[in-house]
């Protein structure tokens, strides 16, 4: 990543990773990500906000080399996790005389993770400290459980520059990084499989940086928001309690029987006006999928039984699910078997983060026959009928 001006003293100089397209061996990253870090050159200090992954630490040396550093003051962490911590080591061993400066659980958290930093090069803040760099005044900003119990946001005060961590972040590699045109799908996609765990911490968060005078948001991953205000409005929208008229329906089919089940009520929701995001598993993004459950009123699980229990495609989508706790209202299964039944009972019992009302479930004995479509029938009339109660459909 080329390294960008944002204001007069203030540089992205963070790496792009192109093509990395797993995140933590389980997120898809269909966009590549980036390792964003900031540098403020103040009249008296120079500071860097955090680091990249470990693997493109050399892009870091490389762009702080161009960007004429010959010493860092201060080294501010902002979140524990790898991705911005990784690199830390080697950037203090260059840096002898640089302090790094975090909160007291995030050192914890460092010192777990990579023991071989001295305690001695800690400078432990809290809320509301802040750090003259000489025209250039950070203020630490507590950010618990976006997403980890650490992160913290340095705001940038005579700039209005929130370097706000994976707050408002997005998984997205792109040439120009202010360039936010195209910011809303990677930032929801990345919402739902880090943030939408943490809904509450969000919504209480917002709530703090909201009081601050933010002229530009610079997160730990994506895109520079010049503008604060889509990201924010979009924020509230995702973290907020209001639903969509839409269903997910995400389903496995050994032998086509639970997959004409998905398929019938999928057509019938979409006669009952009801907008649907269906998903056959084995071939679906999980990310996807957890995208379209951030707004989703009702999620239908397609699960047929294998053997004693469920179809373990299935079961990864209802775990997940269940980790992600989004705020959809009513939950529901459909599912075939040959000798005994056991889908229902497991995904249900997988499912005990959700707050949502559980509909009659259709399960088939063997290839879905009349009384079956009847009752997938009755299940769309139900999915309808409760979306109109809650007000979604008209």
């Amino acid at each position: 990543m080329a390294i960008r001006k944002i204001v007069e003293n203030v540089y992205s100089v963070g790496v792009m990773h192109w093509d990395r397209r797993l995140f933590d061996q389980l997120i898809p990253l269909p966009e590549g990500t980036s390792y964003n870090a900031y540098l403020i050159k103040g009249g008296t200090k120079t500071a860097l906000i955090d680091t990249v992954d470990p693997l493109l630490k050399e892009e870091l040396f490389e762009n702080l080399k161009k960007a004429g550093v010959t010493k860092i003051d201060y080294v501010i962490s902002n979140h524990a996790e790898q991705d911005h911590s990784g690199s830390l080591p080697f950037v203090l061993h260059a840096h002898p005389e640089a302090r790094l400066v975090t909160n007291e659980k995030n050192r914890g958290m460092l010192k777990d993770l990579m023991p071989s930093i001295d305690d001695a090069r800690f400078m432990v803040i809290k809320e509301g400290d802040t750090l003259d760099l000489g025209g250039k005044t950070l203020e630490f900003v507590m950010v618990p459980w976006v997403h980890w119990p650490e992160t913290q946001a340095t705001f940038l005060k005579e700039d209005g520059i929130l370097f706000s961590c994976d707050f408002f972040g997005a998984h997205a590699a792109v040439a120009d990084i202010f360039d936010t045109s195209h910011f809303y799908v990677p930032a929801k996609r990345y919402y739902a499989e880090i943030m939408s765990p943490f809904r509450n911490n969000v919504r209480n968060n917002m709530a703090k940086v909201e009081k601050l005078p933010i002229k530009i948001i610079a997160p730990s991953h994506g895109y520079i928001h010049l503008d604060p205000k889509p990201i924010m409005d979009a924020y509230r929208e995702w973290a907020g309690d209001d639903v969509k008229n839409e269903a997910v329906i995400a389903y496995v089919s050994m032998h086509d029987s639970t997959k004409k089940m998905a398929e019938y009520l999928r057509e019938a929701l979409i006669e009952r006006g009801v907008n649907v995001h269906f998903f056959n598993l084995p071939v679906s993004d999980i990310g996807g999928i957890a995208m379209c459950m951030v707004d989703a009123a009702t999620l239908v699980v397609g699960a047929p039984t294998l053997l004693a229990g469920v179809h373990p495609v299935a079961a990864n989508v209802a775990y997940i699910a269940n980790a992600l706790r989004p705020k959809t209202r009513f939950v529901s299964l459909i599912s075939s078997f040959g000798w005994v039944e056991k889908a229902g009972e497991a995904v249900k019992g997988m499912l005990t983060n959700f707050k949502a009302e559980l509909l009659a479930p259709v399960i088939a004995k063997g290839y879905p026959k009349e009384a079956d479509f009847k009752e997938l029938d009755r299940l769309a009339d139900d999915i309808a009928a409760k979306h109109k109660a809650i007000g979604v459909l008209k």
